[in-house]
């Protein structure tokens, strides 16, 4: 076979090289051709010379090219992958820094929230010029995996705007079966079976089998209690178990920015949280690994570059979803994942506009979802709460509204369970002004913002949050990473 793939964003380089092994894995995609593009000539090339190894080493005839021309590279391309963040960390550091002053502590802050929705903000207009060039360069029928947050806002933008063949792809899905697999004492994660529904990050496992037998609320929640880690680590994940019957998928950080009640006061943050790890609800705490993981990155690329003269092993392929999505497209060898797609009727009470992540089957024919799912009530009135203000955000981002921007961001669960209207003006105002490079579609509105800030009332507080971190530099990076290896 013989097709060309372009990556989006492809200075994400660690991911960049996990998606390239992947798809080799695939014995009939030797001959391809992958086009990187980033807007960071730098880190093309560092990313170019990684896969260019590992083509080497494996004696592939695969073909990397890389340039920061993004419609160069899409030109012919069959599949389009974006992995991007727009505005890097200095936008990212903003959607948690802002936010803080009035009150809003989020660990993630890249899917609603107030970070979530400036993120989109970013985001949604350079996702549009991606499928205008893709409308015009690719191929016919060119197909784009997104992968970058905020993943329903992103992906909601490129199907209704965009008007290119979509799919949402995340593994937060595969991560929570991880857990329960182990929780359950399940010898393989393929003793698991599973129906998880929903919306991107708020996913649920609404049907759960262990080697064929049905497991219910009480022995999961048992089992997550048992469990000496996860008891620690998940703990507002437990309690969610507890009060809807089922587990979410997404880690108990994440999670608990997207609902009203766990995060809106210091002291309830801290009783939460778990801080063993930065994923488990840390302040910021996605923003400081990002950046950790910048600098190890930036200062340890002999070792990187060195690493990739290793032969790739199809035993350990991950289970991210595209390299099995494009085996299924272009094999016809059927795959089963959940995928992030509008409605449309597959799940039954959710809004048919709303972008959701369900089950569906892969083969020559496309993505075919499995339809006529239906939540648990208190599973989707959380999903609703924030499809509305994805929609909100994704009008807004079109439009340049920044009154219906300001209303999405007031209607946010967390948001609203913190903040004042005045305040969310202001905060608003705030986020929109120190990001206006990255918000073109604001342009218009910067001046008056700049001016009502001038004369605004509304006080706000400096204050680094309920559980912050430092960034560790790379030396206390290193004597961890010593300290793990030493003790097994």
């Amino acid at each position: 076979m013989s097709f060309k793939i372009a990556i989006i964003g492809a200075g994400s380089v660690g991911f960049t090289k996990k998606l390239f092994t992947d798809i080799l894995c695939v014995p009939e995609f030797k001959d391809i051709e992958f086009a990187l593009t980033d807007i960071s000539e730098h880190n093309l090339q560092m990313i170019k010379a990684i896969l260019d190894r590992i083509v080497e080493a494996n004696r592939l005839p695969t073909r990397v090219t890389a340039t920061t021309d993004r419609r160069k590279a899409l030109e012919g391309a069959r599949y389009v992958i974006s992995c991007v963040r727009v505005g890097g960390l200095e936008a990212y550091a903003d959607d948690i820094r802002i936010p803080l002053k009035y009150g809003i502590d989020q660990c993630v802050g890249d899917t609603i929230c107030a970070g979530g929705i400036l993120y989109g903000q970013r985001n949604i207009p350079v996702i549009l010029d991606f499928c205008k060039d893709m409308r015009e360069v690719a191929e016919t029928n060119v197909k784009f995996l997104n992968y970058a947050n905020p993943m329903a806002m992103n992906t909601w933008a490129a199907i209704e705007y965009g008007k290119v063949d979509t799919v949402g792809l995340c593994h937060g899905v595969q991560h929570g079966a991880e857990q329960i697999a182990e929780v359950l004492g399940a010898k393989s994660r393929q003793e698991l079976d599973y129906v998880c529904s929903g919306i991107n990050h708020q996913t649920w496992f609404i049907d759960l089998r262990l080697n064929g037998r049905k497991i219910g609320k009480d022995e999961l929640v048992a089992a997550f209690e048992a469990h000496p880690v996860y008891s620690q680590q998940e703990k507002l994940r437990i309690d969610v178990l507890k009060r809807f019957g089922v587990y979410s998928t997404e880690s108990n950080g994440h999670l608990s920015e997207y609902l009203p009640w766990y995060r809106k006061r210091p002291d309830e943050i801290t009783r939460w949280i778990d801080m063993s790890d930065w994923i488990h609800g840390e302040t910021g705490g996605y923003l400081r690994h990002s950046t950790e993981t910048r600098n190890w990155f930036e200062t340890e690329y002999p070792q990187f570059l060195q690493a990739a003269s290793q032969p790739i092993d199809p035993g350990k392929r991950s289970n991210e979803h595209a390299s099995h999505i494009l085996e299924a497209l272009e094999t016809n060898r059927v795959y089963r994942g959940h995928f992030n797609v509008r409605n449309n009727g597959v799940i039954t009470n959710l809004p048919q506009d709303a972008i959701i992540e369900s089950p569906g089957f892969v083969d020559r024919f496309g993505i075919n979802m499995a339809a006529g799912i239906t939540l648990p009530e208190a599973c989707a009135a959380t999903c609703i709460a924030s499809i509305n203000v994805q929609r909100m955000s994704v009008h807004a981002a079109i439009s340049g509204d920044i009154d219906l921007l300001k209303l999405a961001v007031l209607h946010d669960p967390l948001v609203g369970a913190v903040s004042t209207p005045e305040e969310v003006w202001q905060m608003v105002d705030e986020m929109v002004v120190a990001q206006a490079a990255w918000l073109p579609q604001y342009a218009h509105a910067v001046p008056a913002a700049r001016e009502r800030l001038s004369t605004s009332a509304v006080k706000t507080r400096e204050w680094a949050g309920a559980a912050r971190r430092s960034v560790r530099s790379i030396e206390e990076l290193r004597a961890e990473k010593a300290a793990l290896k030493q003790a097994g």
